[in-house]
């Protein structure tokens, strides 16, 4: 598996920013962009438009729902991949009832073979309060398992905190 870089932060915390910036460095023009967004409501329909609007047009763009593994097949091995975000597709997986840990261990099973290098992003849930109903703590726990998962793999993790890229692990 090629170098991991996993960028984590908050809502508009410019974790994507710091992503894109890390897969133009490491690859180029040679990047394809993950998007695990679904359209569904005109607010993020925009960011979806936005996210669209900064991406290098030579970049090739897959989209995928709770089937990562299937979509992760379709990229070219010699791509640097970015995967923004694992936070919607835990929820895509959530929504369908699909097997979390599973789907990660068919995907992470795809991308074992491949270069050059991965950048994954993700929110960090983590710092807040528990919340009451079951399904919010389901999909932290599901989050917060596979954050601990991939870090342990990554080269280098990135916690992005009002635009400023904080080291966890690594060189920012």
């Amino acid at each position: 598996m090629g170098e991991i870089t996993v960028v984590l932060g908050g809502t508009r915390s410019g974790k994507s920013r710091f992503a894109l910036a890390r897969a133009r460095e490491l690859g180029g023009d040679r990047v394809t962009f993950v998007a695990t967004a679904r359209p569904g409501d005109p607010d993020l329909d925009e960011r979806i438009a936005g996210h669209r609007r900064v991406r290098p047009t030579t970049w090739r763009t897959l989209e995928t729902d709770s089937d990562l593994a299937k979509t992760l097949a379709l990229a070219d091995p010699n791509d640097v991949l970015l995967i923004d975000s694992l936070t919607l597709w835990v929820s895509a997986c959530l929504d369908v009832g699909a097997d979390v840990r599973a789907g990660w261990d068919a995907a992470s099973a795809l991308l074992a073979g491949r270069g050059p290098a991965i950048v994954v992003v993700s929110d960090e849930v983590g710092l807040g309060v528990m919340p009451p109903n079951a399904l919010a703590r389901r999909f932290l726990d599901e989050l917060g398992m596979l954050h601990q998962r991939i870090a342990a793999q990554a080269s280098r993790v990135v916690l992005v905190v009002a635009g400023v890229p904080v080291a966890v692990k690594g060189a920012p």
